[in-house]
């Protein structure tokens, strides 16, 4: 028996020649931990940090979207975001559920650069797993998306219109994006960088956010003056499995378990560490005491500002990108937001313009700054690429990266407010203001905590027979 080959190790149709099992694993592993940043990461986080009469609303909402996104990735929205090429922008529609793509070799798109003096061309690339395992990765990047995007929209948006708004936008805003800056389209061929998606998902999310709130309109006036989280432990612990699912967000990027997959993994660390402390200090300094929840946010400023690059910089580029993302975002958000009376007429509710869109751009902005040569080399397609801070060609990716974001702006602007009108002609946006007043019950018939509090209007031992008391039949009442 000691000479009998174990079937993993042996040369086989299930492990050919171009699999290399260390980044198979690598790669699955970074793509879980991403989907543990919203399963069950941001559905804890959302349902704890919102007043308790949205606790099931909120989580609800990343939930549905979890699910759907997936159906929608694999029939159609995968190769439209890195299949073949339909237009500058964006891929050719078609399913990613057949065997024979699945289990063939991974492909990355080939690279066109086009300088003064001629033209570059970059050979398509082969990561050594099959497309099964990128089409998984990616789908995790697709579910977070717009996850994030529906923290500036909880406790007033109609549950039925996000159903209808969830798969629209992710059809027409994120696959834009993602092929655009991702999948070979016109921004990757110009240089854009975009290491893990600040600007594919935080600068898109918190622009989109911001548009689908305006058009949502506001919460109730007595939850604006009056929000408080249900259970900020809960929330720690949402917020410690978005922190170190990061390590996957970042880590998983250059598609290999190599020395740029270790920096990135280290840069976000570091970046989130430091954000978490200067805005603490900041709380401090002008509150006179600690937040948690400005901890948190602090946190994911941080891990959001390294983002877009994190295996490009050096050590100590990151510190400076956690000073950075610790201190502008709070600024916008503690004093800037309320002094603006713009930002006042808009509710994101919890601030996801500020913690992503403010710092998603900041980290594309500093990522033209402090982009390194010899890290750049080991990532990206284009040679010769860096920050301004090193000099060279440095100013114009500076410049490429202030187009990039002006043009992921634009786009999430005119695209949610499309979709938001479209959505609204068939089903209404908002609740209904009774349905605002009670919660939950009234949009579930569920409650968070079998405890008498605000919105369970459903408790016969408080308000005699409820006006939905057929509203729970078949749910679980005992646990």
């Amino acid at each position: 028996m000691a000479g009998v080959i174990p079937i993993a190790y042996r040369n086989s149709s299930s492990s050919p020649d171009w699999l290399n099992k260390g980044d198979n694993a690598w790669q699955m592993i970074s793509a879980t931990l991403v989907g543990l940043q919203s399963m069950p990461g941001l559905v804890i986080l959302y349902g704890s940090i919102v007043k308790k009469k949205w606790a099931i609303n909120s989580a609800f909402m990343a939930l549905y979207a979890f699910a759907a996104v997936w159906i929608c990735w694999v029939i159609w929205a995968y190769n439209m975001s890195f299949g073949d090429r339909l237009l500058p922008f964006w891929g050719k529609a078609r399913p990613a559920l057949g065997q024979s793509f699945l289990v063939a070799q991974s492909e990355l798109t080939a690279t066109t650069v086009r300088y003064h003096n001629g033209t570059l061309e970059a050979d398509m690339l082969h990561p050594f797993y099959p497309a099964a395992t990128m089409v998984y990765f990616q789908c995790m990047f697709a579910t977070i998306i717009i996850i994030i995007l529906a923290g500036s929209l909880l406790g007033r948006m109609n549950i039925k219109a996000w159903m209808a708004f969830v798969p629209l936008w992710i059809t027409f805003s994120y696959t834009i994006c993602a092929f655009s800056l991702w999948g070979g389209g016109f921004l990757f061929q110009w240089g854009v960088i975009d290491y893990s998606g600040g600007y594919v998902i935080h600068l898109s999310s918190g622009i989109a956010g911001l548009t689908a709130a305006y058009w949502v309109g506001p919460r109730s006036a007595s939850d604006r003056e009056r929000f408080p989280p249900n259970n900020v432990l809960l929330v720690l612990a949402g917020a410690g499995l978005l922190w170190l699912g990061w390590t996957g967000f970042n880590g998983g990027d250059p598609y290999s378990a190599n020395i740029d997959s270790s920096m990135a993994v280290l840069n976000t660390h570091i970046c989130a560490s430091t954000s978490l402390l200067v805005w603490t200090l900041l709380d401090v300094f002008f509150f006179g005491k600690p937040s948690v929840i400005g901890a948190v946010q602090g946190m994911i400023t941080g891990l959001v500002c390294i983002t877009p690059g994190a295996g490009l910089v050096q050590g100590w580029a990151a510190i400076v990108m956690g000073i950075l993302s610790g201190s502008i975002p709070w600024y916008t958000m503690m004093v800037l937001h309320k002094k603006w009376s713009f930002m006042q007429r808009i509710d994101d509710t919890l601030g996801v313009f500020h913690t992503h869109a403010v710092a998603g751009f900041l980290g594309g902005v500093t990522t033209g700054l402090f982009a390194e040569p010899v890290l750049c080399n080991l990532f990206l397609s284009i040679p010769n690429s860096r920050g301004a801070f090193y000099g060279g060609d440095g100013a114009s990716q500076f410049g490429r990266q202030i187009t990039g974001a002006l043009f992921v702006i634009a786009w999430n602007i005119v695209i949610t407010s499309i979709i938001c009108v479209l959505v609204s002609l068939v089903l209404p946006l908002r609740i209904s203001d009774e349905q605002l007043l009670i919660g939950d019950d009234a949009v579930h018939g569920e409650e968070a905590y079998a405890i008498w509090a605000e919105g369970e209007l459903n408790d016969i031992t408080h308000h005699g027979e409820s006006r939905h008391s057929g509203i729970a039949v078949g749910v679980t009442q005992n646990v």
